[in-house]
């Protein structure tokens, strides 16, 4: 029987024991939990055992996906994206996983798309490389694990409900990260490393302080220069909606701050996006119920279109359900290889569940 067959049966099994209803939130598959507004349990992620801004060495074991599709193997194409390649990720290390956000770093001398920083939801950066044989991801290497510090230099866990760390974006020197739960924005100054950085609380719009608990900002976008609307940052809510129905977004800095609205369709929630150089703006899209379990999608905005007070709309790119090699995919990133390939990196949070995958998967834009 494969993977995909076994979580359905898994979650077929609790719904005919009528689970859902009766039971705390605990006792459900993590898929849902990602879905509700119930805590993560505290002991996911063991006390740290070492000092708080220490760096340490994890072990991080890869599988290679074969095939995005296991029904049909061959199949390369889906929707204007192509297969690349893609790893089942795990670790001895017990705080490993819970990826949420998911960036590559700008380094000399090394292939682009590969070396990286990731953050887990219960407030943790993750950096390392990605090792390929030609175009396909075979592994991990030189992974480092730390905790994300506050002003002080303490864990921002500390305080209470500021673990759900769940948007990363990156400009120069700067790291930004969204806390969902309670709709915080920080700054790092990452020149000196990750380890040692120290989060600075950033003002946000009044709008945001009211997103819905545990629906908030779940993505973030640095504007580069040479792009409309350079210096801003752009967060996403997950579920904040306004009159009509549609997914509020905001423009933080730059000249022209304010919300905007994203048309929301199929009943989906933004998990993350990505800006390409083109000056499209694909935004990662994921919706789970117990009837047709957990679909993603992909659509590109063109960045032009965001204004303060806009509606924007743009196509779907992508399509994906548990037919297909996936899980509860909450990052995504896009590098550009030396062959003017354009090639989307995704990541998905098993919310440290053991129904669910850390996934690592690569696609070509062919479209």
């Amino acid at each position: 029987m494969s993977a995909n067959a076994s979580r359905r049966d898994v979650l077929s099994q609790i719904l005919g024991q009528g689970l859902a209803a009766g039971l705390s939130i605990l006792a459900l598959p993590s898929l849902a939990r990602a879905q509700s507004p119930a805590p993560p349990p505290r002991g996911a992620v063991p006390p740290a055992e070492h000092s708080v801004t220490e760096r340490t060495p994890i072990e991080v074991n890869a599988r290679s996906i074969a095939s995005f599709e296991p029904r049909e193997r061959s199949r390369v194409r889906f929707g204007s994206l192509e297969f690349r390649s893609g790893l089942v990720l795990t670790s001895p290390y017990r705080g490993f996983g819970g990826l949420s956000g998911f960036r590559f770093l700008d380094t000399q001398g090394e292939r682009k798309g590969e070396r990286f920083v990731a953050i887990s939801d219960q407030g943790g950066w993750f950096t390392g490389r990605i090792r390929y044989d030609g175009r396909a991801m075979v592994g991990l290497a030189d992974v480092e694990a730390a905790p994300m510090l506050n002003a002080d230099g303490r864990p921002v866990t500390e305080k209470r409900y500021w673990y759900d760390t769940e948007s990363l974006a990156l400009d120069g020197t700067n790291a930004y990260v969204g806390l969902e739960r309670v709709n915080q924005l920080m700054r790092f100054d990452i020149a000196k490393g990750f380890a040692s950085a120290r989060g600075q609380v950033l003002p946000l719009p009044s709008a945001a302080k009211k997103l819905p608990y545990n629906k908030g900002l779940e993505a973030l976008v640095a504007v580069p220069k040479g792009q409309p609307l350079a210096g801003t940052l752009i967060a996403l809510s997950e579920r904040g909606l306004d009159q009509s129905g549609n997914l509020i977004a905001f423009l933080v800095g730059g000249l022209t701050p304010g919300q905007f609205s994203i048309r929301r369709t199929e009943n989906f929630d933004i998990s993350d996006a990505v800006l390409l150089p083109s000056g499209e703006l694909l935004i990662l899209e994921r919706k789970f119920s117990w009837f047709t379990g957990v679909n993603i999608r992909i659509r590109a905005i063109p960045l032009k279109q965001i204004a303060p007070n806009a509606l924007v709309d743009g196509p779907t790119l992508f399509e994906a359900d548990l037919g297909h090699e996936i899980d509860n995919m909450e990052g995504i990133d896009a590098h550009v290889t030396p062959d003017g390939e354009t090639v989307l990196t995704l990541v998905s949070d098993d919310n440290f569940s053991m129904l669910q995958r850390t996934l690592l998967l690569q696609f070509t834009l062919v479209e």
